[in-house]
């Protein structure tokens, strides 16, 4: 594994295989953090709506200093762009677009993630938070549930056998993207399918609780060509 790659570097990576898994017409949500960093790398070949649950379908890239508006923002507050015929309106109707099983793909981040396909991402017990926002709605209304997140905290696991924190939603995940592989969960619980580049075996398991089971046709995990 390059241990050269610095955060900013490790986030990119995760966020550029996640946009590989959106297809033509897919309605994509991306939660705030990491998530977020989707939109900069959706390939212009592929046609996608990304929507937010404060009232927005057609988000583009996340916005720079040419590009800010002060009135152009996503859920989590983070400056945004929109893409051309982009359309707005108010947060119930959003709503009902995700409760209604209209998004095809959620992207969020985690705490913890556990083999039961079981998410916790809204709340560490003793510290101050807003509260879950629309991560339970949307972990729940889409189609499919796309963890993007970094495969440890301070070098303790956060893919678990079972979770210990407060649960987002509970059977909902289906794939867990990280800088160390690309990780299915199914009946058996945790199934590796892609290894990241310079990674072992050993390596991923030793930083995962659960158990890992080792896909037959595993592969070594496609990352931008740049890193």
């Amino acid at each position: 594994m390059n241990l050269t790659r610095d955060k900013q570097q490790v986030r990119r990576m995760i966020a550029w295989r996640v946009a590989q898994e959106l297809q033509d017409g897919d309605v994509v949500n991306l939660g705030i953090g990491l998530p977020s960093l989707v939109a900069n790398e959706v390939s212009n070949e592929v046609e996608i709506l990304l929507q937010s649950e404060n009232g927005l379908i057609g988000i583009g890239e996340m916005a720079t200093d040419s590009t800010f508006d002060p009135d152009l923002v996503n859920a989590g507050g983070q400056p945004i762009t929109v893409t051309e015929g982009a359309c707005y309106f108010n947060s119930a109707d959003s709503f009902t677009i995700i409760r209604g099983g209209h998004v095809d793909v959620s992207v969020l981040g985690a705490l913890q993630v556990d083999e039961q396909g079981n998410l916790a991402n809204w709340i560490i017990p003793g510290k101050m938070v807003p509260g879950m926002g629309g991560a339970m709605d949307l972990v729940v209304g889409a189609r499919k549930v796309i963890v993007a997140m970094e495969h440890t905290v301070k070098g303790k696991a956060k893919l678990l056998e079972h979770c210990t924190l407060p649960l987002t939603a509970a059977g909902q995940v289906n794939l867990i993207i990280t800088e160390m592989g690309v990780i299915e969960i199914n009946r058996q619980g945790m199934t590796l399918t892609e290894i990241a580049p310079g990674c072992t075996l050993e390596q991923v398991q030793a930083a995962t609780e659960a158990p890992l089971h080792i896909s037959k046709h595993l592969t070594e995990m496609c990352i931008p060509a740049d890193l």
